[in-house]
């Protein structure tokens, strides 16, 4: 079983195929993906078709999203299977139904706050939910915050500013919550998670990752939470082809304590065991874990000088190993 990752209870073996999609349909780059009570699985991509449905075999069931979304980028799915949809092309979040219907919008459709101005949204990224069904939003690409809204859209507080100190970052990428209602937030290019309580207070970080782009907050079986972190590899051309900085994924504790690690080793590629951009992810109720990535844009990055393959993975599923 050489194509098994992971260790211990973190073993994992790559799907091949997962994800059938009609004659002339692609994904493009895959900004997020979501898992709703049924195991039903959204892919909320870049292509033609913005949000994707499959069962958990990779079936086809619908989609939705054409002519609403601008550029897809963070999906989470609440406890009522609504689906909280994160568009940083048009800075909005959105609160949809799984059939797509529009319920709830924040943020103001193509009108973007003022550059690091602290005010919402300049390209906001991605959305998590509190116990009490508040709203936390990661903004983002032109904005260094978090925004804590009430269940109804409206905004309560916000915390963060540019830079590298406890509370402050650099491309606040994603956003997660757990049941006792701390607030985790990956602050990409300060190579860290940093961890809140559900007011902004900064409690803590977990440091030795390397541009955390994806978290998504596990807690099957009643257990203690765990988180698997999608890292970003090197971009830079001094560092690209140096070894064990991804693109990978980490499973931590709530401590930050490293559980697992699946890939790094050997840089970014498209074959089975390997990751190009890890952008989003998301567990179903087995364990399985389903990974968007961003591989077209990643590409020139990973690749320079590479002619683009005509198909790029961009949407994986790892099946846990019993």
């Amino acid at each position: 079983m050489s194509d098994v990752m992971g260790s211990g209870e973190h073993r994992y073996k790559p799907v091949e195929g997962w994800g059938k999609l009609p004659d002339g349909w692609s994904f493009k780059d895959v900004g997020s993906v979501a898992v709703d009570s049924k195991d039903q699985v959204y892919v909320f991509n870049r292509g033609e078709h913005p949000m994707i449905v499959f069962d958990r075999e990779g079936n086809f069931l619908r989609s939705w999203g054409e002519g609403l979304f601008k550029r897809a980028h963070g999906l989470h799915i609440d406890e009522h299977d609504h689906l909280w949809c994160t568009d940083d092309g048009d800075h909005t979040v959105r609160k949809c139904t799984t059939d797509g219907k529009v319920l709830l919008t924040i943020g103001l459709p193509d009108k973007p706050a003022v550059y690091m101005s602290g005010e919402p949204f300049h390209r906001c990224t991605h959305t998590a939910q509190s116990p009490k069904g508040e709203i936390y939003v990661s903004d983002g690409y032109g904005n260094a915050r978090v925004h804590k809204y009430s269940p109804d859209g409206k905004l309560l507080m916000s915390w963060g500013e540019p830079g590298t100190d406890p509370g402050e970052f650099n491309i606040v990428h994603n956003i997660a919550t757990d049941p006792d209602g701390w607030v985790y937030v990956a602050d990409r290019e300060n190579h860290r998670v940093q961890v809140f309580d559900g007011n902004g207070k900064y409690e803590t970080q977990w440091n030795n990752l390397h541009r955390p782009c994806a978290i998504f907050c596990s807690c099957r079986g009643g257990k203690q939470p765990q988180f698997v972190i999608g890292e970003l590899g090197p971009s830079l051309p001094v560092n690209l082809k140096v070894p064990n900085l991804g693109p990978r994924i980490s499973i931590v504790d709530k401590q930050g304590k490293r559980l697992a690690r699946l890939g790094g080793k050997e840089g970014a590629g498209i074959e089975a065991g390997k990751f190009m951009a890890p952008h989003g992810i998301a567990l179903d109720s087995r364990g399985d874990i389903y990974l968007g990535e961003v591989a077209y844009t990643n590409w020139p990055q990973s690749f320079p000088g590479t002619p683009m393959p005509s198909h790029i993975r961009s949407l994986q599923k790892l099946a846990k190993v019993a």
